[in-house]
């Protein structure tokens, strides 16, 4: 009888634990770990994701096409990516919808060190460098628009990816594409001054920068809303122990501890979605007419089918 109970003990522990597995998860960041994860990087070392009952495996990718890539493929749960690119997945029919937001501000800015630009119409007759064509030259000549002047009154320069190298070099009078938390941090530290013009401000709609997506199929999943409840709290406890959280994060990513980091942290603080489920209907249908009269994209796509509020 005594070992009848043991055993009957021992089988109900099993199929307790079976019944309090976490639930596996895999996320693949945008790029290499950086401080614009650091709710994900604060909820994981806050025991957030184990608390909500899940095993997450983080991924920084190899190349930054591939993430979205992965989750359409099936071979990830979710993605870190940013909006506009959820705008052209739509448009080319890939089954990935937007089911969180990361940072909620767009980073883009124009960047100078030209004492005599303070607005985008001190553009006029100036080079100004870009990395990624087409949606850059579509911010820009909105800005242009905007103060009244031709866009093609400003010459524009591919820098290939080389923003503040070529701003330092003189090769350009501008840059757009530097980021407000990166960039812009990078040149101050070089002992400049930058000039810096964020896009919102000048005609541009606004958008959320970074966002999480997950493939159409599996945007109900229990899993995907124990994740943001948990990417959540990584907020709320980043916010109210921003210190404490990067010499966490500094300590577990020593290659990551620089000045440049360590500012960015703070910088990038009063941007992250306080709650990463809300959708912010309004602001994805203004994007997605942006993009269409800018020809950027084929169609109108209906909200629903590329983002969503997971309750």
């Amino acid at each position: 009888m005594r070992v009848l109970t043991l055993g009957s003990m021992a089988f109900s522990a099993l199929l307790s634990a079976q019944a309090t597995a976490a639930d596996k998860l895999t996320l693949v960041l945008d790029w290499y770990v950086n401080p614009d994860h650091a709710p994900i990087m604060v909820a994981e070392q806050i025991g957030a994701f184990k608390q909500a009952g899940l095993d997450v495996t983080i991924v920084p990718p190899s190349d930054p096409a591939l993430p979205p890539r992965l989750v359409a493929a099936h071979k990830a749960d979710l993605a870190i990516t940013y909006q506009p690119q959820v705008h052209f997945f739509a448009d080319q029919g890939l089954p990935l919808v937007r089911v969180g937001t990361l940072i909620d501000s767009p980073l883009n800015t124009v960047l100078t060190l030209d004492k005599n630009i303070h607005s985008p119409a001190d553009l006029k007759g100036k080079k100004v460098g870009y990395s990624v064509s087409g949606i850059e030259q579509a911010t820009l000549d909105t800005m242009a628009k905007y103060a009244h002047i031709s866009p093609d009154s400003i010459k524009l320069v591919n820098v290939n990816f080389q923003l503040t190298s070529a701003l330092l070099a003189g090769q350009v009078d501008a840059v757009i594409g530097g980021y407000r938390n990166i960039e812009a941090l990078e040149l101050a530290l070089q002992g400049k001054t930058p000039g810096v013009m964020n896009v919102e401000d000048y005609g541009v709609p606004a958008y959320d920068e970074l966002v999480i997506v997950a493939n159409r199929d599996e945007v109900n999943a229990p899993k995907i809303k124990k994740f943001l409840t948990a990417l959540k709290a990584g907020v709320t406890y980043l916010r109210a122990h921003p210190q404490e959280s990067w010499q966490a994060f500094a300590s577990a990513h020593p290659e990551l501890n620089t000045e440049l980091n360590k500012q960015a942290w703070f910088k990038t603080l009063p941007l992250f979605a306080a709650d990463p489920a809300r959708l912010n209907r309004a602001r994805y249908e203004a994007y997605e007419r942006f993009l269409y009269q800018n020809k950027l994209i084929k169609r109108i796509t209906p909200l629903e089918d590329y983002a969503v509020e997971v309750k």
